[in-house]
């Protein structure tokens, strides 16, 4: 019988002694232990290794301890003692292994070296890394090479992303979907149109010099713990953080530094938030609208008495183009829209707009909680629109700040792992190494996944992830998956994925960031990209899991040497034995972003790519800044028209990092022992007949002759607005309809998607 949820409010702070006590139940759970001596030395320093969880930025100066408790515990689990053995395998079939929880699958430990399904038996039997290869490239060389997919998660370094998009398009296709394509491909797409960049242009630095922040969708206490300390500083110079957000997440409410020794006695926090607005999911275009009519109206005041504006007109006339519209469309759209479609009244919209408007630099924060909606690319500019009104982008202490997921997911990109030809600079690449690349546009992941379910994939290739559990659509996705011809997983750990295995698949295992990579010129060097834009390199120091693993470059040229043909130009063996080698590759195909790469490996606080737009150069169709107009209020695919439709937020408890569940306590949220619950508006629950702490069954309110609907969710009250409820993730991935994703970017819309909820 499934446990069922204990909740009770968390009143501790964040970080604090409530972190401590979850690094010491991880460490001694996942007995590394051993590893907590080099965390302190080695984690995001100069020198040692890069966290494989966020993408938080690394200052130049660390502190004594620079980790948060999500990063320790992905360490804790990559450094496991822990074994996945053949012995495993061979006591139980896959079949049996599919009713094992996400959680209980990873925490059997590391993989240990390759393994092939035996459809006969159902179970991974070991192979040599020679037979592997030589069946994956014997059967590649088969097929058409627009049915193979080269999916990459955000894990892999800068090196292995380099090779593996050249594999793709030496293959002959761009098919690169990645995990971005699941999380800010939203941002990929509207900050290009706006701005010239599809990047922030905030740097760590500039949080030292910024007089206020806004904060949308973005869970601080749980996405990106690290980033607590720089605004700990930001509120002791007693600067305001505005945050809307529709659930009242501890992170923004209250910080226990536990690098700081007095705060840990006295366990007296720090106020994050200043200003906290529980804004109805889907309602941020709106609140957004709400405080850009404010603004405007102060601007009016301002000018009527002769003080000084609101609006810097300044920047708007040099750097600018669209305002008239734009400015138009804020004053026709009435209060009465904006405050039905944001949840919030008129007077809050106002005192955020009352404090921006004070302000002099100001960073704008979000998440996921603005890019995974319908109209996700709209919300997004809509926020660059706020920060163009007062010039906020293109000086110190100001701009555009998204917070990127995994921990290279931003760098994947950087170096060609796109399926838009173009972001990447074919041309260039072709004169490189002497070949042809396609030059059609290869799928992205919402377009692979209809591919496979329509049945035109032969294979697909995963650079890490746990792509089968982290998309939507499962029920159509699993059946399908299964008639794909070839799977390769390239992993660390056991995960669902590798459960729903096509005709013939592989698990190959490789090495975890923090173990030493040993190659033929010694002990190798990897890099990766943070949420700023800054390059830093990662030193393993840890002994591998097992004398079996291979690294993810050798393990992607192992795969391009059994499937293509020898070409001199590319030098797969050479780069495998020094990865100076494949940074000057990719500073050839890069050398704007990657100038004398392998001299600034260690540059503290990494090296910052060039964003043009912190210059206030605007690399857009009309050469300025563009402010662009949102297609509506409700960025949601809920019409608002049926009470009885709720928007359900899928998110992340504080115990688990994307697909990775560390266990069943989302302490900040004082949810226990199971995540088969979903949060409710107490006035909903009852007016929806459901008891208190009753089982809920979720259906998706929409009419496609799909049935998406499940059970045996325990209902909880919970501080969450009217008409929006909120449950885990990946869990209820399968009540997500593959073709509810944003517009533009097809980024799956996560975060509002229209439910019923009844008795169930």
């Amino acid at each position: 019988m499934r446990d069922r949820a204990t909740y009770e409010p968390y009143e501790q702070p964040t970080g604090g002694w409530g972190s401590v006590t979850s690094l010491l139940k991880n460490a001694i759970g996942q007995k590394a232990v051993h590893s907590t001596p080099a965390l302190l030395k080695d984690h995001n320093k100069t020198g040692g290794y890069m966290c494989t969880s966020c993408a938080w930025a690394k200052p130049g100066k660390p502190h004594a301890a620079e980790f948060c408790e999500n990063g320790a515990k992905a360490t804790f689990w990559d450094l496991t003692t822990k074994r996945t053995t053949t012995e495993f395998f061979a006591r139980h079939t896959v079949t049996d292994l599919l009713g094992w929880t996400d959680h209980d699958l990873e925490n059997e430990g590391r993989l240990t070296q390759p393994m092939r399904h035996d459809p006969a038996t159902d179970k991974y039997v070991a192979v040599s890394w020679d037979e592997a290869f030589a069946d994956i490239g014997a059967k590649l060389k088969t097929y058409d090479p627009k049915s193979v997919i080269f999916y990459a998660s955000g894990r892999a370094s800068l090196e292995t992303s380099y090779m593996y998009q050249l594999l793709a398009r030496l293959y002959g296709n761009n098919n690169l979907p990645d995990s971005s394509n699941m999380c800010h491909e939203t941002t990929s797409v509207a900050l290009p149109q706006s701005i010239g960049t599809p990047v922030g242009t905030v740097l760590l630095e500039d949080f030292k010099k910024t007089d206020c922040i806004l904060s949308f969708g973005q869970n601080v206490g749980t996405n990106a713990p690290r980033l607590l300390h720089s605004l700990q500083e930001v509120r002791e110079r007693d600067a305001p953080i505005v945050v809307f957000n529709p659930l009242r997440e501890r992170g923004w409410e209250a910080f226990v530094n536990p690098q700081r020794p007095g705060q840990m006695l006295s366990n007296k926090p720090t106020q994050i938030a200043t200003q906290y607005y529980q804004v109805r999911s889907g309602g941020d275009i709106a609140a957004m609208m709400g405080m850009a009519k404010a603004l405007f109206a102060f601007d009016d005041e301002a000018k009527r008495s002769g003080r000084r504006r609101i609006l810097d007109a300044a920047f708007i006339s040099e750097h600018t183009h669209g305002f008239g519209a734009f400015e138009d469309r804020v004053r026709e759209t009435g209060w009465d829209e904006i405050v039905i479609e944001s949840g919030l009244p008129r007077a809050a919209l106002e005192a955020a707009a009352r404090t921006y408007a004070d302000a002099t630099s100001v960073i704008a924060i979000y998440g996921m909680g603005l890019t995974q909606h319908k109209l996700g690319v709209d919300t997004v500019q809509m926020l660059v629109n706020l920060l163009l009104m007062r010039g906020q982008i293109g000086k110190p202490g100001a701009g555009i700040c998204p917070v990127r997921g995994h921990s290279n997911v931003q760098g994947q990109r950087t170096v060609g792992i796109a399926e838009k030809t173009s972001l990447v600079p074919l041309d260039r690449l072709a004169q490189q190494f002497g070949f042809e690349p396609p030059r059609e546009d290869g799928l992205n992941t919402v377009e692979a996944c209809e591919a496979i379910i329509e049945g035109s994939i032969n294979a697909f290739i995963g650079l890490g992830g746990n792509f089968v559990r982290a998309i939507p659509e499962q029920a159509l996705m699993e059946p399908a998956w299964r008639g794909l011809d070839l799977s390769v997983q390239i992993a660390t750990k056991l995960n669902r994925s590798h459960l729903v295995t096509g005709r013939t698949t592989y698990l190959l295992p490789t090495l975890v960031r923090s173990e030493i990579d040993h190659q033929a010129t010694g002990p190798q060097i990897v890099t990766m990209e943070d949420s700023t834009t800054c390059i830093h390199a990662s030193r393993g120091k840890h002994r591998p899991a097992s004398d079996h693993l291979l690294s993810e470059p050798a393990i992607v040229a192992g795969i391009a040497k059994a499937t293509l043909a020898p070409n001199p130009k590319v030098p797969w063996d050479s780069w495998v034995g020094d990865y100076a080698l494949v940074r000057d590759a990719i500073e050839a195909s890069f050398p704007k972003d990657f100038r004398d790469f392998n001299l600034r490996l260690d540059e503290p606080g990494g090296f910052a790519r060039p964003i043009a737009a912190r210059q206030r150069k605007w690399e857009t169709d009309s050469g300025k800044a563009n402010f662009k107009l949102p297609g509506a209020l409700s960025a949601s695919f809920d019409d608002g028209t049926d009470p009885d439709v709720l928007r359900l937020v899928t998110l992340r408890s504080n115990d688990q990092f994307n697909t990775t569940i560390y266990g069943h306590a989302d302490r900040l949220r004082g949810i226990h022992h199971s995540r088969m619950t979903v949060m409710m508006n107490r006035d909903d629950r009852i007016r929806l007949g459901i008891a208190e702490g009753g089982t809920a069954r979720i259906t998706t309110a929409v009419d496609d002759g799909i049935e998406r609907s499940m059970t045996g969710f325990q209902v909880i009250d919970y501080d969450i607005p009217q008409g929006t409820v909120a449950a885990y993730y990946p869990e209820c991935n399968p009540l997500i309809p593959l073709w509810q994703f944003a517009e533009q970017s097809k980024t799956p819309a996560a975060k509002s998607v229209p439910v019923r909820i009844g008795v169930g």
